[in-house]
């Protein structure tokens, strides 16, 4: 069973997905949404899920760091509660806090140019939280 990791932001979700082992994660996409026009595109994480036979859904879940939930964290658990509505899958919130600035600077130690790095910084976050996750599960 494949596992599915979604950093989910307000304009972006960064999608990876693991080996079919669960023992990597690779990033495969990064879906263009509009938080603010209610356009989630739940659609094409559907195709995603139906074309690498996900079996399980983690999502991202940015903690403040005083351990609290702020407006990120509170969408995070949206998303996440549409995908188990609508797609009948189980989701995981999994802690990603700095996932994203470790991404960025991953990107800045490959020596990756700004603009390539606004272009994969989403994916790139994804396969971190999915990575951490599948870490844990062993």
């Amino acid at each position: 069973m494949r596992v599915m990791g979604l950093d989910v932001g307000s304009k972006t979700v960064g999608v990876a997905i693991s080996d079919e082992l669960g023992w990597t994660a690779q990033g495969i996409e990064t879906v263009r949404i509009d938080e603010e026009q209610g356009v989630f595109r739940i659609d094409r994480i559907a195709e995603l899920v139906k074309e690498y036979e996900v079996g399980k859904v983690v999502v991202g879940f940015p903690k403040n760091m005083n351990n609290t939930v702020g407006p990120r964290g509170e969408a995070s658990i949206s998303y996440a509660k549409m995908i188990e509505e609508d797609l009948n899958l189980p989701t995981v919130l999994w802690d990603e806090r700095l996932s994203t600035m470790a991404a960025e600077r991953l990107l800045l130690e490959a020596d990756v140019s700004r603009k390539k790095r606004k272009k994969v910084i989403d994916k790139m976050a994804a396969v971190m939280i999915l990575q951490g996750y599948l870490d844990s599960q062993k």
